[in-house]
This record gives C-alpha cells, structure tokens and sequence, in this order.
C-alpha cells in the first residue's frame, strides 16, 4: 500500500485523493505545516512557501510516506537532495477567479483581497480605483472573511475551486491576457524518494503537464522568484510546440514588463530562460 501525504486543509485533501483514486491501493496521511498555523503574516514576512511543504519532506525522507502531494504553485523552486517532483498531473484550468460576497454586490469601497505580489500588481492595473490587500487562510477562511464583509471581493485559483465543488462562487474568470497565472496553477505535483515507485510516477505523469511547468518554473527560478516575487508563467503545449507567457516587475512595481516566446517543446526549460531573460533586459532598459 502507497502512503501518501498532503496538507490537511480540505483542499490538500480533495487533490490527494485524486491522486489516490489514479494509484488504487493507498492510505491518506494528512499533517498540519508551519505555513498553516501562521495565519497573521503574509508569506514573504515569514519565509515563502518552504513554509507549506517543510513537514511534508521530513515525512518523505524518514519513509513515514511514499508520495507527497502539492499544488504546484506552492512548491519552491528547489527541492531537497533525494525528494525530486515524479509526477505533473494534467492541469485543470489554470485562470484566477473573482468572487464576490454571497450578496452578489460588488462593494468597491472595500478592498479586493488576494494572497500573492503576482496577483495583486496585476490587480492593481486593472482596477486603479481599488484597493488592493492581503488575505490569509484557507479558501473558506478566505470566504467567510469576504461574506463577513471584510472585503468587496477575492480572487482566487479557479481550480481549488472548482475541485472544492465551490464553482458557483465564481463572478468571472480573468483571461492569462488580463491576470496572468502563477507557475504551475493548475497542476499537482507528486514528489517521492529518488529511484522509487517510478511505475506509480509515470502511471500519473502528464507530458503537457510536464514540459508547461518545466517552462514555466524555469522562467521563475531564473527571476530569482519565489511565492511572493511578483512574477508569472503560464505556457500551453501544442502538439510538437509550447507557447510560453511571462510577466516580470521590477523591485520597486514601477515598470511591468510581459512577453511570450513558442519553441520546440524538448525546449521547454531553455525557453523559460530565455524569456526571463528578454524580459529582465526589457525592464532594465525602461529604467
């Protein structure tokens, strides 16, 4: 029997046991991380996303799991020696949603709260005339703070939605031309223990999954970017090619820079570079 763990948000535990339900023989282990007992900081003030899978690689390495299983979004651009990423699950739609208060009225007085740099520049220039803050928590969490009137609307991953079954929430989803997604949004990432259980990587593994967040991390490391960096990838593969979207912002959010590159898709990783660095000397240069 596979041991697989997750987080123990309700969330986690839907996409784990999609990953059960590919695997057959399994056991579910959940675990409460660092990142979600620390509910009155934003990331970037107490260590990024390391933070949500700490517990779970110790679990890996001591053999007390087999699979452990991520948002890819959340994972660190580096992982320890040993628990490499197996698997990329098919991407489920990688938009953002907004969602307003149960009411269905848009307060716009009230700020618009999301949980990450990336979203909230690119917020910023779609809606200049709102605020902009920070929200913490798991998606109910998030959503009783919108109902209670907290704020005016969230916008959200249109997949935790959807896999929370919470789709009729959603007002609208953004296009990637409007709020381009985060690295990996969208897709699970399965890590394990090097050399095992390869059979069980390659029973989940999905090839586009695959050479997209290749791409589209590859971009993100090379930015030197992180959970809270405001930077964004998003690549779709089509047939032999991959086009691959980037947004790259400079330390002080003054000068926004996007582009896109299409390669061959054996190219993925080269193509993310490549881009992050167009884009970096794009911005450097309106400087």
């Amino acid at each position: 029997m596979i041991k697989v763990g997750s987080r123990d948000s309700r969330l986690a535990v839907v996409q784990a046991e999609e990953v059960c339900r590919a695997l057959g023989d399994c056991k579910l282990i959940t675990m409460k991380t660092t990142g979600d007992r620390i509910m009155d900081k934003t990331l970037d003030q107490v260590g990024g996303k390391g933070l949500f899978v700490k517990e779970l690689d110790c679990a890996l390495a001591q053999g007390r799991i087999d699979l452990a299983v991520h948002s890819l979004k959340d994972v660190p651009m580096e992982q320890p020696a040993g628990l490499p990423l197996v698997a990329y699950t098919r991407r489920a739609d990688a938009r953002d949603a907004l969602v307003l208060p149960q009411s269905g009225a848009w307060d716009k007085t009230k700020p618009i709260g999301c949980a990450s740099a990336r979203r909230r520049v690119q917020l910023a220039a779609l809606f200049p005339e709102i605020a902009v803050r920070p929200v913490r928590g798991n998606v109910q969490t998030r959503l009783q703070k919108l109902d209670s009137g907290e704020y005016g609307a969230l916008v959200l991953a249109a997949a935790g939605l959807h896999r929370l079954g919470l789709q009729e929430r959603i007002t609208r989803y953004f296009s990637p031309d409007e709020l381009l997604p985060a690295a990996g949004q969208g897709i699970l990432a399965v890590q394990g223990r090097a050399g095992e259980l390869e059979g069980a990587a390659r029973l989940l593994d999905d090839a586009d999954a695959r050479v997209c967040a290749l791409a589209e991390r590859a971009f993100i490391r090379t930015l030197g970017g992180g959970c809270f960096a405001p930077v964004a990838a998003y690549a779709e593969a089509e047939g032999a090619y991959l086009h691959l979207h980037g947004l790259y912002v400079t330390a002080d959010e003054r000068t926004v820079v996007r582009g896109a590159v299409t390669g061959r898709r054996e190219q993925a990783a080269s193509l993310g570079r490549s881009l992050a660095l167009q884009l970096r000397t794009q911005a450097e240069g309106a400087l």
